[in-house]
């Protein structure tokens, strides 16, 4: 970190994002670590377009970023370096602010993922849905690739060329051929917790692994709904801690 500057200050990017997990997160963390002059922010903005005018505003102090839904990938645009492993998925989560100002691009979230999901996987879970097409589906695209697991992508149009199934088309065969359901929809956070997906919930079965990205509430009504039918469940929590900490790494180092 530049030790010449009083302040540094970090920010999470995103559309709708005074529940957000990062703000707290990262304040506590810097009262833990008693850095002085340390601050998170939320760059809360309706528009990806607006983001400039932010980071203008901010760029004298401004070290590192957080990138949430919906801006993973309308992000790319703005940076002038992109981290390989971050080209691969298509989809940003953290930024790193150099000395010189230049913004890097880095994908946290296949290691936070990777890294909560793996102590939970059985020999049988071999193939998954992946509910939803958004950034962070493709870093669990990537994460359970490199675990050696086949997935779907599952969206509201089917795209059979890009490997997209429809809901509407999500079977008995189906989910019982997948024992790895993941959520990377924003269905079912807070405030609207009574969403989730549709999919055909009575044919989950005690050999399902469902794991939600959401982690406010911690119980989603697709986790409910996959214990209720005796389904090991996972939210998100431990996921976000552990991208928030590798991203902590990159803005350190």
């Amino acid at each position: 970190m530049r030790k010449d500057e009083n302040k540094n200050l970090f920010a999470l990017v995103g559309k709708n994002i005074s529940y957000s997990f990062s703000r707290k997160y990262f304040t506590d963390k810097f009262l833990k670590l008693d850095l002085k002059g340390y601050e998170y922010v939320n760059f809360d903005i309706q528009h990806i377009d607006e983001f400039e005018s932010k980071l203008a505003s901010h760029k004298k102090v401004l070290r590192g970023m957080n990138v949430t839904i919906p801006y993973k990938l309308e992000i790319f645009k703005f940076l002038d370096l992109i981290d390989e492993e971050a080209k691969k998925i298509g989809a940003v989560n953290t930024i790193k602010i150099t000395k010189e100002g230049i913004l890097k691009g880095f994908n946290t979230d296949v290691y936070g993922f990777k890294v909560s999901l793996e102590p939970l996987l059985q020999s049988y879970h071999k193939s998954a849905l992946i509910l939803g097409t958004g950034g962070a589906s493709r870093a669990v695209a990537y994460a359970l690739q490199s675990l050696g697991i086949s997935y779907t992508y599952v969206s509201r149009k089917e795209n059979l060329e890009k490997g997209i199934l429809a809901y509407s088309a999500i079977s008995q065969e189906v989910i019982e051929s997948n024992l790895l359901i993941i959520n990377c929809t924003p269905l079912g956070t807070y405030p609207d917790t009574n969403q989730c997906p549709n999919i055909p919930y009575h044919y989950i079965t005690k050999q399902h692994l469902l794991y939600d990205l959401i982690y406010n509430p911690l119980e989603t009504t697709f986790l409910k709904r996959g214990n209720e039918r005796g389904a090991l469940v996972k939210n998100g929590l431990e996921m976000l801690e552990q991208q928030a900490e590798r991203a902590w790494q990159i803005w350190r180092y």
